[in-house]
């Protein structure tokens, strides 16, 4: 019988499951080819079911709770099959790094079959990422952010700025160091809450930053015309993704004047 995910939200993943010889992973699910989740690789996306966290925007929602508990052998079975179409797995959620033990053994896998390894997180457990670091394997994380830190844990009903704070000052100092070879800080905009990427972008530093076009119910998403010109009230060089026109690197008009494809 499988144990609780988290013992509790000081942000703990607990020592995940394992059944028999293998250990076992709550399965959100899997596409075996993506060339959206990772610029300018081909990879597959492995999603792990559950997250701590409520956002009213999240586009898997359907598997942020519930169970669907498999071996980490199956799952590795799936990467292995698709391996040859692919140069890197992304995992994803939900929330992957609350299953601490389940991603470092399926990033181990993965870098044994020769591939590149990357994490989507909200950072909500820093402990998972320093692991995954010091280990060497991970070759890419994006964090969300998702307010600033004054505004974050009211619009997220729980006491997690201080980890997200931990996660990225880790994968900061990971980057900066040559530990951790890409890292970005990803904010979903939405209509009305412009002014929330000045204060981002200073809390981040000089991370990359990623603009993502929010896309809820009957609110009409920030076109990215729009979403350059918040760009350019930073003053720094950002990525911007759209549904429409997808990911560009955008230099800010009061800089350079230009926008490029990625």
């Amino acid at each position: 019988m499988p144990m609780s995910c988290f013992n509790s939200l000081n942000k703990m993943p607990a020592q995940y499951y394992s059944h028999g010889d293998f250990l076992k992973v709550n399965f959100g699910g899997f596409v075996p080819l993506s060339t959206v989740d990772w610029r300018g690789r081909s990879v597959c996306t492995v999603f792990l079911r559950g997250c701590p966290v409520r956002c009213t925007y999240c586009h898997n929602s359907a598997i942020l709770t519930g169970e669907d508990f498999r071996d980490t052998e199956e799952i590795a079975g799936m990467i292995h099959d698709a391996r040859l179409l692919i140069s890197a797995v992304v995992f994803s959620g939900g929330e992957p790094t609350m299953q601490r033990d389940a991603l470092v053994a399926l990033a181990a896998k993965v870098k044994e079959m020769g591939l590149f390894v990357g994490v989507q997180t909200n950072g909500v457990f820093p402990g998972t990422l320093e692991m995954l670091i010091s280990r060497g394997l991970v070759d890419r994380i994006s964090l969300d952010i998702k307010a600033r830190w004054e505004r974050y844990d009211n619009l997220l009903k729980g006491n997690f700025v201080q980890n997200v704070q931990k996660s990225l000052e880790l994968c900061r100092s990971a980057h900066r160091s040559g530990d951790l070879p890409e890292f970005e800080t990803v904010v979903t905009l939405f209509r009305g809450y412009e002014d929330e990427v000045q204060h981002i972008a200073r809390e981040v530093g000089d991370v990359m930053l990623v603009l993502q076009q929010g896309v809820q119910g009957n609110i009409r998403p920030l076109s990215l015309a729009e979403m350059q010109a918040v760009a350019d009230r930073i003053e720094r060089p950002v990525k911007i993704r759209t549904r429409e026109d997808g990911e560009v690197v955008y230099e800010s008009n009061r800089r350079r004047g230009v926008a490029c494809q990625w």
